[in-house]
């Protein structure tokens, strides 16, 4: 496995696959980042971090069936494992230690 560290690209990439219960593929990933996260990339970024993602051992991918609709071509299709759902914990964890750090800060999101 590679490094454990998520880049900010990397953990959307992740939380989008997480939200999609194994149904994920690069190009639904690269719909949802532009339409929930207001960034706009080319597939080719979005299918670098889900092979990356995949090295850390973070997803796993498997080939759908055969479809008609698809011109009788497979799409890859990407699940989450744990050591992805314990990767965004920390992420989120440290996010939130980050966040406490600001003086006036409220757990509500809220300013003082």
């Amino acid at each position: 496995m590679g490094r454990e560290h998520l880049g900010e690209f990397e953990e959307l990439v992740l939380l989008i696959v997480a939200s999609r219960q194994g149904e994920a593929y690069g190009v639904m990933v690269m719909r949802d980042l532009a339409d929930q996260a207001n960034r706009k990339v080319n597939i080719s970024a979005v299918h670098a971090a889900l092979r990356r993602l995949e090295e850390k051992g973070y997803v796993k991918s498997d080939w759908s069936e055969a479809s008609d609709k698809r011109g009788g071509r497979r799409k890859r299709v990407f699940t989450i494992r744990a050591s992805g759902v314990r990767a965004l914990e920390k992420s989120r964890d440290l996010r939130m230690q980050l966040w406490k750090n600001i003086p006036g800060f409220s757990p509500n999101f809220g300013w003082t």
